[in-house]
């Protein structure tokens, strides 16, 4: 179902709708619904308190627990086939369209939230806490929205989904803490997948690898990958590509390779961009570093 509006889903589900951008939608008040595919083109914040339902999220799927936060942003599908099963949840959903935060400091910021990006294991975990918080956020946005609207009505609701976000944040950034295990096993599998790609000349017919390549083979979206690598490392997994490289064209050059079939094996369309790319990361152009490389070998033998 296509959801382009608040109302679209707010009226499927039975809820009355006060404001034409933003709804809030008490779960219990609702329930049973049934399941539905949806295809947003509004923003979308889900969790439920009993829930375990086998979810559509992207191009995968994962269990919707209690303590999961579902954060979906336009363009974006999620939910489950209508089989024409009614559940019984209670819960939260808060929606809300682009055109209310237009003109407003989030309208620029939401983008940095970088779980909407988010694909089927990287679910966002919250704690029994966390839940309360966010419960209580939610009937205060209900709260404000039953009210006679002002100027000020608008505001005030785009300040509480700022801060709804700014938890759901919190809840992101420490799952890069809890999962160090996990996503150092990860690191190892990027560097043998970096291994793997010029092992197999992939870069001969697809260039260089990208972060989108590399997190699509690891299963994440690449701003989870880049937001992971970033928190576990210091550097950035672009930086850790380029890094790579530049240590494969070491290799080559110092065993004699000539610098335009160095790059032309690395995957560069043009020798240029190869020398480019080697003096910003070594401060010397390869044609220098070979240089180098004689100049030290005629000190170490003579």
């Amino acid at each position: 179902m296509k959801i382009r509006n608040v109302g679209d889903y707010s009226h499927y589900v039975g809820c009355e709708n006060r404001h034409p951008l933003v709804c809030v939608i008490d779960y219990a008040e609702v329930s049973p619904v049934r399941h539905c595919l949806n295809n947003y083109s509004i923003y979308g914040i889900f969790f439920h308190d009993e829930a375990e339902i086998d979810l559509s999220y992207g191009c995968g799927k994962y269990d919707y627990k209690k303590g999961t936060v579902i954060c979906v942003a336009p363009g974006q599908i999620g939910g489950k086939e209508d089989n024409g099963e009614e559940v019984m949840l209670t819960g939260w959903a808060l929606l809300f369209h682009p055109d209310l935060l237009h003109g407003t400091r989030l309208e620029k910021s939401i983008k940095n939230y970088s779980f909407f990006d988010y694909r089927i294991n990287e679910a966002l975990h919250m704690t029994d806490e966390e839940h309360d918080i966010l419960s209580s956020l939610m009937r205060q946005i209900r709260e404000e929205l039953q009210k006679k609207r002002d100027e000020l009505q608008d505001s005030i609701v785009v300040g509480y989904i700022e801060l709804v976000l700014n938890f759901c944040q919190r809840f992101y950034n420490r799952q890069f803490v809890t999962r160090k295990l996990e996503n150092s096993d990860v690191l190892i599998r990027f560097n043998d997948l970096l291994q793997h790609y010029f092992e197999e000349k992939q870069q001969l017919a697809l260039g260089l690898p990208t972060v989108q390549y590399c997190a699509d083979k690891l299963c994440m979206s690449a701003n989870y990958f880049g937001d992971m690598f970033r928190k576990m490392t210091g550097s950035t997994a672009s930086e850790h590509i380029r890094k790579y490289v530049i240590q494969l064209a070491k290799n080559e050059l110092a065993s004699g390779t000539p610098i335009a079939q160095v790059a032309y094996e690395l995957g560069f369309e043009y020798s240029q961009h190869f020398s480019r790319m080697f003096k910003k990361q070594t401060g010397m152009t390869p044609s220098q570093y070979c240089e180098s490389l004689r100049k030290y070998s005629c000190t170490v033998f003579h």
